[in-house]
């Protein structure tokens, strides 16, 4: 029987959907999953929630945008408290497109953090939210984070 005392005996708990984009809006970066020349490939990217969907910036890179443009894909997102040994994992699954609209795009360059490579060219994509799963492991009695 595992010790509740135990802060490493903690089971993780499924998190209502509009629970766990909260949590996923609460961090800055997160990971776009998706498949690139037939193999699995995960980027590091700063996003947003924007308007329902998961809008993100990427450097400009054929193959990648190929990849990715009107596709499915998952992103990831977490956070972890290493003190109380607890924390959050969300994972969404959509399709994901590049956001050519000059005038949309334009918006998003306002609304979305700098990229690392500022300098370099850059397109815009949203992840349409259709699967949300999250996860969170926190001691009981303590609350899901603001």
């Amino acid at each position: 029987m595992p010790d509740d005392t135990n802060r490493y005996a903690r089971a993780p708990r499924e998190l209502a959907p509009e629970d766990a984009l909260g949590l996923m809006a609460s961090v800055p970066i997160g990971r776009v999953v998706f498949t690139l020349d037939a193999l699995p490939a995960i980027l590091p990217v700063r996003f947003r929630l924007d308007r329902g969907t998961l809008a993100f910036r990427l450097a400009a890179d054929r193959r990648v945008h190929a990849a990715l443009h009107d596709g499915v894909c998952a992103f990831e997102a977490d956070a972890w408290d290493p003190r109380e040994h607890d924390g959050w994992t969300v994972t969404v699954t959509g399709r994901v497109s590049r956001v050519d609209e000059s005038h949309e795009g334009a918006r998003l360059a306002e609304v979305l953090p700098p990229m690392w490579e500022s300098e370099h060219p850059h397109g815009f994509f949203r992840i349409v939210p259709e699967v949300v799963a999250g996860r969170l492991l926190r001691a009981a009695g303590r609350p899901i984070p603001a």
